[in-house]
């Protein structure tokens, strides 16, 4: 069994291949915001052995209805297993058509962003300390915007081409400077109350060794100096992990180290999912006054 997929503009077409021969279609209309399921049918013979149910989840996953947030809308169904089918993949009537929605549940990275992004200001200096792949560089590299600046450091190179990779290719090669550094050494390359935003996502480099991660002998000192080149008013964020091969020595060691920052001089908020896993991620926040 196998699906072939057509794109040609906004319209994808896929068919799925049962024994060489063709035994059902799904063609959709895919627009910003929104994709329209135009016509799922399974040949007669085929029908009743899941293959509608399997054809309409590749359609979704093809279009971002399991990964991202997203809005698909059918025609009201003819018969009453078209009418199951689409229940069974959460749509439901909404006027003349059926709608399914879909809204990601929040992630630590995503809670720290819009954090940031409510915050922050165009032309800011930014400072991701643990790069990786790229992607939270990338995000300060577009609140910066081009009069902004970022500086991004990572120990592994890696980590480092990576992330140079992604911002060349997004167009933000002239806004950051990536360099190949343990972050404990971030008061290198930036002075006192310089930055508006120092960021930190603990843990390992994903798709590299697990066996390689941060520990606190190099993330506490980094915390202290993340705090001194902070400008007044700017803020640190912080997502911390446990459960991993890293276990939970780091989260536990900065989770004191947050706790014993002063309060006149500090606010530091920990966004704990309460009805989580005690190993869920925790992003922190830490505002200086």
């Amino acid at each position: 069994m196998r699906i072939d997929e057509h794109r040609e503009g906004e319209h994808l077409a896929l068919t799925l291949y049962k024994e060489q021969q063709p035994v059902g279609a799904c063609h959709l209309r895919v627009t910003p915001g929104r994709v329209e399921l135009e016509e799922l049918s399974i040949d007669e013979g085929w029908r009743g052995k899941g293959y509608g149910s399997y054809l309409l989840k590749q359609a979704l996953h093809a279009t971002g209805g399991f990964s991202t947030a997203s809005l698909h809308a059918a025609p009201p169904p003819e018969t009453e297993a078209a009418a199951a089918l689409l229940k069974k993949f959460g749509f439901a009537p909404a006027g003349k058509v059926w709608l399914r929605r879909r809204a990601p549940d929040p992630s630590a990275v995503s809670l720290t962003h819009e954090f940031l992004a409510s915050r922050l200001a165009p032309g800011g200096f930014f400072i991701d300390t643990t790069c990786g792949n790229g992607h939270d560089t990338a995000f300060l590299c577009k609140l910066a915007g081009p009069s902004g600046k970022v500086l991004a450091l990572d120990v592994q190179q890696k980590a480092v081409e990576a992330t140079r990779a992604r911002l060349e290719k997004e167009g933000f090669g002239s806004i950051a400077r990536v360099v190949q550094a343990d972050h404990a050494r971030l008061a290198e390359f930036s002075g006192p109350a310089s930055a508006d935003c120092v960021v930190f996502n603990f843990g390992y480099l994903p798709g590299a060794d697990h066996a390689l991660f941060t520990t606190p002998a190099s993330s506490l000192p980094a915390l202290k100096a993340a705090l001194d080149i902070l400008k007044p008013g700017g803020v640190l964020a912080a997502c911390l992990y446990s459960g991993g091969p890293n276990g939970d020595g780091e989260k536990k060691a900065v989770e004191e180290f947050f706790a014993a920052l002063p309060l006149t001089k500090y606010t530091v908020l920990a966004c704990r999912f309460a009805n989580w896993a005690s190993t869920a991620p925790l992003p922190c926040f830490v505002l200086k006054k």
